[in-house]
């Protein structure tokens, strides 16, 4: 049996801000995943991330399995994104911002369900936001905002409900994108 490492994003959990957070504790949601027969699990932070191994299987399978297993255990939907670690590896390797210069806080990757296009965000003006700055990758975008995240305008403008009609889409800074990749190397599985 083929297996491999993947990362499970779950979008919209445990945070702040003016909704009312929906709360998945990490303790519980590592039990969760292995009790559908995945291995190795870890959580990194507290806002939805968790790798695993688990033998190979489509992305979206595993997610819409992550998603009604936490359905079943906490009452309520929550939004799955998984990726495997060559994926993550590939979103990170080809961010066409330099990376290396910046603050995790200042960089950002949305990942989404399904491919995008530039014709979706074609209304989005970027010198209307400069310095703030975004770019579409492979299901993914990444946005560059120095000032952080909380402040961005762009950040805003591209999470709208409008712009990301029949997606799923979360978002890590980049401290949390390098992180996904190292939790979800092949050589960090335990023996």
């Amino acid at each position: 049996m083929t297996v491999k490492r993947y990362a499970a994003l779950l979008r919209g959990i445990n945070v702040g801000g003016k909704v009312k957070a929906k709360k998945v504790p990490m303790a519980r949601l590592r039990p969760l995943i292995e009790g559908l027969g995945h291995t190795d699990v870890r959580t990194y932070l507290q806002s939805g991330n968790a790798a695993f191994t688990a033998r190979v299987r489509d992305d979206d399978v595993l997610a819409r399995e992550i998603e009604a297993a936490i359905a079943a255990e906490f009452g309520f939907t929550v939004e799955v994104v998984v990726r495997d670690h060559a994926y993550l590896t590939a979103v990170r390797d080809e961010c066409p911002f330099p990376a290396a210069e910046l603050e995790g806080r200042q960089l950002h990757v949305t990942y989404f369900s399904e491919p995008v296009t530039a014709e979706r965000f074609a209304a989005v003006d970027p010198a209307a936001y400069a310095p703030e700055d975004f770019r579409l990758g492979d299901r993914a975008l990444y946005l560059y905002t120095p000032t952080g995240l909380g402040t961005s305008k762009l950040g805003a403008r591209l999470s709208s409900a409008a712009l990301n009609r029949g997606l799923i889409a979360t978002s890590r800074n980049w401290n949390t994108v390098e992180k996904l990749v190292e939790l979800t190397a092949p050589e960090s599985t335990s023996p």
